[in-house]
């Protein structure tokens, strides 16, 4: 693109001047409000001024409009009132164009390829719109069509954002210096991504598939036949805005429940599937009619390494834990500080940063209020942003701000620390097994406290079962794989006798009554046999007891 605007100067020129003229009239009309009214509360003239201005600037503006929607901790409630408009209330272009746009790209007329279609959109949004149909086979469908004319505007915008990122990154209050240009280019990458209508079909399926055990998530079917690069249709779903708080209740359906599976849904995406909706604003998701959260666009993904899924879990146990080394060692890991950083003294910054924020609700504990926190941090220690965490970063954001919207005392930590708790008690592949024993033993010594502690939040969700827990726990530690743990948890019970024998004598029985099989109940016999020979007398009356 840089290539592309240095023969065409003027596009780009013209284009900055159109930008800062436009928000440069609306400061000076806010100020002059100001001025005229300064008791005034009313600000909905502003307001509407400035979702038209976003909405005349084009995709890439009326993006951050949707995103500072969600956002009711931050906007005032005049503007926000205005903002969420831009979710699925945008302007529509010529309905004849989008029908051309159809027949070109189907290569049949609207009427070959659908029964019935609405003659006008039912939603217009900021990279295309919506009209409702029904096939020739019968099922009920969305078609959304692209706007016209994207590419050009989306370049030109991106272009503009990363040489701002460049001259002006350092400025802002945030110390992200280089790596601002490093968030322009995987939000550029990803914005060409979701003007793919192919590569959401796919993506879609991919998701639809991630979730296919998963009663309480809803995920539209794609129809091929009728999808091209600028046309997706998709099943129709029938539900309610998230932001619909007084419908959802009159429905008859529980607000913290949807916020809770929206949650947990956004915790599985990060932290077992890996691939994530990077744009779950309310216009994106609904609460469906039997209680379930539909999500309906998946134009901007992302995939995450196993190992950044392993480190983001551990990072949240180690922050409720408050063991603050380990969580500046996840951070090192995930790139927001070097290897080479000195993290001891970050270590009492991050402790009086984050020392308040467990158990608090949302509205207390929120992604601005630690993001302020850490703006000094940022400034005195080399603390950046990687690019990858750029769309995280931004779906926490957006999904926390639609708690805030549903059920404003939503404790977001309630949900996430027993999910993320399940996942590594259960540690269904050897990577998390790996990271669970990394959170359980602290300068050699097995966290008891820890473990129940881990044990006691998991078992607050009602879906957790923890004999199934134990019994996986069981078999890893009878396994080749858990000699390590076997050996640390003998040295741990001789040296505070924390079990005593009943209790011993309960493990034992579990292990008789639920592993049956023969070869897992002669492990625990070898395990057994493998403990006393480490030399350690105390506990030999006790097996022996057992035996």
């Amino acid at each position: 693109m840089a290539r592309y605007y240095q023969v065409r100067p003027w596009e780009v020129i013209w284009r900055a001047i159109t930008i800062i003229w436009s928000f440069g009239w609306f400061l000076i009309h806010l100020q002059w409000e100001k001025w005229l009214n300064p008791n005034r509360t009313d600000q909905n003239k502003c307001a509407t001024e400035l979702r038209q201005i976003l909405t005349r600037l084009g995709p890439t503006f009326i993006k951050v409009g949707q995103a500072l929607s969600t956002r009711p901790d931050l906007i005032h409630p005049d503007f926000l009132q205005e903002l969420i408009k831009l979710q699925d209330q945008l302007p529509p272009f010529d309905n004849q164009e989008a029908f051309a746009i159809i027949e070109k790209s189907l290569g049949c007329s609207v009427d070959e390829a659908y029964r019935e279609i609405s003659p006008h959109p039912v939603a217009a949004a900021s990279l295309g719109q919506v009209y409702r149909a029904v096939l020739h086979t019968g099922e009920e469908v969305a078609v959304k069509v692209q706007r016209p004319n994207l590419r050009p505007t989306l370049t030109r915008d991106l272009f503009l954002m990363r040489w701002a990122a460049c001259k002006f990154g350092g400025l802002l209050p945030l110390n992200l210096g280089h790596d601002l240009t490093l968030i322009v280019d995987e939000f550029g990458v990803k914005l060409f991504e979701e003007i793919d209508y192919i590569n959401e079909g796919r993506n879609a399926e991919k998701f639809a598939a991630n979730f296919r055990d998963d009663p309480d998530v809803k995920v539209p079917c794609i129809y091929w036949e009728y999808s091209s690069n600028r046309i997706l249709t998709l099943e129709w779903i029938n539900g309610f805005k998230l932001t619909d708080t007084a419908q959802i209740k009159a429905a008859g359906l529980d607000p913290y429940a949807i916020v809770k599976i929206g949650v947990t849904s956004g915790l599985r995406q990060l932290l077992e599937h890996g691939f994530f909706h990077a744009d779950p604003h309310p216009g994106n998701l609904f609460a469906t009619l039997d209680g379930k959260m539909a999500y309906i666009d998946f134009g901007m993904m992302d995939q995450l390494e196993e190992e950044t899924k392993e480190t983001i879990a551990s990072s949240v146990v180690q922050l409720i834990n408050k063991d603050y080394l380990a969580l500046a060692r996840d951070f090192v890991s995930l790139g927001f500080l070097t290897p080479e950083t000195d993290i001891t003294p970050i270590i009492p910054a991050l402790e009086k940063v984050l020392g308040n924020a467990i158990g608090q609700s949302v509205r207390d504990f929120n992604f601005k209020t630690i993001t302020d926190d850490f703006s000094e941090l940022m400034y005195e220690y080399p603390f950046r942003v990687p690019a990858k965490f750029a769309l995280i970063i931004r779906s926490l954001i957006t999904q926390e701000g639609l708690a805030l919207s549903l059920d404003a005392n939503f404790k977001i930590v309630e949900v996430a620390y027993p999910y993320i708790a399940r996942r590594l008690l259960t540690g269904e592949s050897p990577q998390l097994r790996r990271r669970l024993l990394e959170v359980l033993f602290k300068d050699g010594k097995f966290q008891w406290q820890r473990l129940e502690n881990m044990i006691s939040i998991a078992r607050s969700d009602e879906g957790f079962d923890l004999l199934p827990t134990a019994q996986l726990g069981l078999q890893y530690l009878l396994s080749d794989e858990g000699r390590y743990l076997r050996r640390q948890l003998l040295l741990a019970l001789t040296e505070d006798d924390r079990l005593h024998t009943e209790e011993v004598q309960r493990i034992w029985e579990l292990i008789r009554d639920e592993l049956k099989p023969k070869n897992l109940f002669d492990a625990a016999i070898n395990a057994f046999r493998e403990l006393s020979t480490v030399g350690v007398a105390a506990i030999l009356p006790t097996t022996t007891k057992i035996g």
